[in-house]
């Protein structure tokens, strides 16, 4: 059997490794695929595993010995699903690897700018404290957490296991979800999203893109908001409009904003939010803990075993 990953170094950039895999059939691993080079090296294969690299009606029309495509992430729009279940490919993902990564992301996001974490670190090494009149110095707001509302857009397992951080910090959770009342615990109160937007002093985006959440975020959201609010996105790009954010930010209609995602990635150097005031952005690493990638490793192996075994797991093609 075959196996060709076509672009593992995001997944592991050497400090995890591929030998459980190599068990399982003829391995070829490349760290990048560009896409002219897909049909090439993947010829012959019957597996498939991809992170970023976009795999076609095309690709999978010239590729007849092809039968499973593993993504390497949760999200799997990189591939043509429908085009998979016309040619009887199995497809499958990376469920919730990343959860408590992510959640712990978005608050090293809440945390930085509550307290200017960042900030104040650099003044210190500028010599600054040294210079100091006084015991101790700050030039920003200091932030605190407890009596603050949190709203959460999408209460999935990130979503979820963000609320219970937020509730451990002392702050009031709400959330814009699909789940009832009847399912939400006691301590999470269900709101409607503009009603969200106006009333939470952070708000922070997990829910999936679709036609309908595509630039969620907008001007028109953005002015519903507090003055004082924080955006945080460790989602989908896409979820905001960003030149309507970075005029949001330096119009000063909300105070900060914390990303881990853009529209595009890597940015382009006009993105408009690269030199917006009080956005912090770090470079879509919040799924990226050496525990979570191991966890992404071991669901990878586990997916493979069970279609090689004729049980396919973690299918996203319905039937």
């Amino acid at each position: 059997m075959k196996i060709v990953v076509l672009d593992g170094y995001a997944a592991n950039p050497g400090d995890l490794c591929w030998d459980e895999l190599e068990m399982l059939g003829e391995c070829a691993i490349y760290d990048r695929t560009a896409p002219e080079e897909v049909l090439e090296r993947a010829a012959g294969a019957e597996i498939l595993l991809t992170n970023k690299t976009v795999l076609t009606a095309g690709h999978m029309a010239a590729l007849p010995e092809l039968k499973y495509i593993g993504v390497l992430a949760t999200g799997y729009n990189i591939v043509d699903v429908a085009a998979a279940k016309e040619h009887d490919i199995i497809v499958t993902n990376i469920p919730a690897y990343s959860t408590d990564s992510v959640a712990q992301m978005v608050f090293a996001h809440i945390l930085n700018i509550a307290q200017q974490v960042q900030h104040h670190s650099e003044e210190v090494h500028k010599g600054r404290w040294t210079r100091s009149k006084d015991f101790c110095f700050w030039d920003t707001p200091l932030i605190e957490l407890r009596g603050k509302k949190l709203g959460i857009i999408g209460l999935g397992h990130t979503g979820y296991t963000t609320a219970r951080i937020a509730i451990g910090f002392g702050m009031q959770v709400c959330a814009y979800t699909s789940k009832t009342n009847f399912q939400l615990p006691p301590e999470i109160r269900k709101m409607e999203l503009d009603e969200l937007f106006r009333e939470c002093d952070i708000i922070s985006l997990h829910c999936p893109l679709t036609d309908s959440t595509r630039e969620l975020v907008n001007a028109e959201r953005l002015k519903m908001m507090k003055p004082t609010a924080i955006l945080i996105n460790t989602g989908r790009g896409p979820l905001i409009n960003e030149q309507d954010l970075a005029d949001a930010l330096n119009n000063n209609i909300i105070y900060a904003a914390g990303l881990d995602v853009l529209s595009q990635e890597p940015p382009h150097a006009d993105n408009p939010l690269l030199t917006a005031k009080n956005c912090y952005i770090t470079p879509h690493i919040a799924w990226a803990s050496t525990a979570a990638r191991e966890r992404l490793m071991q669901i990878m192996l586990e997916n493979i075993k069970a279609y090689q075994a004729g049980k396919p797991i973690n299918s996203v093609i319905k039937q």
